[in-house]
């Protein structure tokens, strides 16, 4: 492993967290969106993520939730089909909300990982000036 690697390392595993995160973003603020049962519901997204051979990851696209969505029973709602059903995204709030717990305290992980590697690194240049 090289002298600047687990920067590298680090670096990468913030910006696939920051893509998760983002897209968990846009996910919680479309969870209570819903459409007529003749459209495709709000498609939720999470990041494909892949390994890279000489370490760290990278996004390597965005997997999207079935646009079938669930049927919700909503009479009231002026966008209900005649039998009072709406079609609201496949996943729920509570689901992204254990996500976004997930991607933070990822992010949070590399961060730390990221100021280790710089107070080391600081460390060996105070040695190499005495």
């Amino acid at each position: 492993m090289g002298a600047f690697d687990a920067l590298r390392i680090a670096g990468s595993s913030m910006g696939m967290h920051q893509t998760w995160l983002d897209s968990l973003a846009n996910n919680i603020a479309n969870v209570n969106t819903v459409v007529p049962t003749s459209q495709t519901a709000f498609q939720t997204q999470t990041p494909i993520v892949r390994a890279l051979a000489g370490g760290g990851v990278e996004v390597a696209g965005l997997a999207l939730s079935d646009p079938a969505g669930r049927l919700v029973s909503d009479p009231g709602n002026p966008m209900a089909d005649a039998d009072g059903y709406v079609r609201a995204p496949e996943d729920d709030l509570a689901t992204q909300m254990t996500q976004l717990v997930m991607a933070q305290r990822g992010f949070q992980a590399s961060v730390q990982v990221t100021k280790d590697a710089q107070d080391n690194y600081r460390s060996a240049l105070e040695i190499g000036r005495r």
